[in-house]
């Protein structure tokens, strides 16, 4: 099947409780190991490409990439979304690229600006069927271009969701409830030490979410930042040369609870940047003769996609589901 846009996929997760997993992509290895997990848990899924990755790897090369996914998984409905687009003029070469779905984040914005930015491009979008996410409140953190050093982060506000979606016509909406972009989610001085001294974070606002779900019914809420950077390929990394203190990720059963609410959408970027950095660099310390790059990104790819299958199966909730998604 041919790439689609979110709008089923979102309405039949909002439907039954899951949500579709919204992963970032960089190059081939990422792209064919989350959607061979998918193939395999027969799983919809959105592939995501942010500012940075289109200056890394261009934008041909991404939309080919997905575009040889689709071929290749025919069996799921994949949506290719630009992640946090900053501009118009961003958006607008991606709806005219091949993208089936855009973010135009505008939240850094004073409100009323926010509105008509965001408005400008979903009446461009809609146009050529590309649906669009919108974003209220800002999450601390580095992910690429964006940048939101902690302590200036700002819950989204749930008395603006109505009107915001409303004059804007989106048909996603990113909220800040506490997660925050990066592998280092959380300042160790907000969080608590379990006995095994490993550090505990804050719940997440659910109070918001569920506040902002009575204002919006039925509409579908997108969450970012939401890797949990599991702590063995953490280890893996720090055992080889690497030097992530603290590093601590959101807790995947709030992430599940999320999922069971209104959250139809949950960002996953720096979970597989660790399992491709850590497996990488544990051969680099156990083969130190080896060179080919296949070598190591074999099994760098091999564990993208384990974490993939686990995070549709035990987290997101959408292993299963493609068939209704189409």
């Amino acid at each position: 099947m041919a790439l689609v846009n979110s709008k089923k996929m979102f309405e039949m997760a909002y439907k039954n409780g899951y949500a579709i997993g919204a992963f970032n992509v960089n190059n081939m290895e990422i792209v064919q190991g989350i959607t061979e997990a998918c193939k395999e848990e027969n799983a919809p899924v959105i592939l995501q490409v942010s500012k940075g990755a289109r200056a890394y790897a261009n934008h041909t090369y991404l939309v080919k990439l997905v575009e040889a996914a689709v071929k290749e998984c025919p069996e799921i409905p994949i949506v290719l979304h630009l992640d946090h687009g900053p501009d118009f003029e961003t958006c607008k070469a991606c709806i005219d690229g091949g993208f089936t779905s855009v973010m135009i984040d505008g939240s850094h914005l004073p409100f009323e600006e926010n509105i008509a930015l965001t408005k400008k491009v979903v009446e461009y979008a809609h146009e050529r069927g590309v649906t669009v996410e919108g974003e209220l409140g800002t999450l601390a953190g580095i992910e690429d271009d964006v940048k939101v050093e902690h302590g200036a982060e700002s819950y989204t506000k749930p008395e603006e969701v109505i009107e915001f979606v409303t004059r804007t016509g989106v048909d996603s909406l990113a909220i800040a409830i506490g997660t925050s972009h990066g592998a280092y989610k959380f300042k160790p001085e907000q969080c608590t030490r379990n006995e095994e001294g490993i550090l505990v974070p804050p719940a997440l606002r659910f109070d918001i979410l569920e506040e902002v779900s009575k204002k919006l019914p039925g509409f579908p809420i997108v969450l970012h930042g939401s890797s949990s950077v599991p702590q063995d390929y953490v280890k893996m990394v720090n055992e080889n040369g690497g030097k992530m203190p603290d590093a601590i990720g959101v807790p995947e059963e709030q992430l599940r609870k999320a999922a069971a609410l209104s959250v139809c959408k949950i960002n996953i970027d720096s979970d597989l940047r660790l399992a491709m950095t850590g497996t990488i660099r544990k051969f680099y310390n156990e083969h130190p003769d080896k060179f080919d790059p296949r070598e190591y990104l074999k099994p760098a790819r091999a564990n993208i996609k384990e974490i993939v299958r686990h995070k549709l199966k035990n987290v997101l909730g959408c292993a299963g589901k493609a068939d209704e998604c189409k």
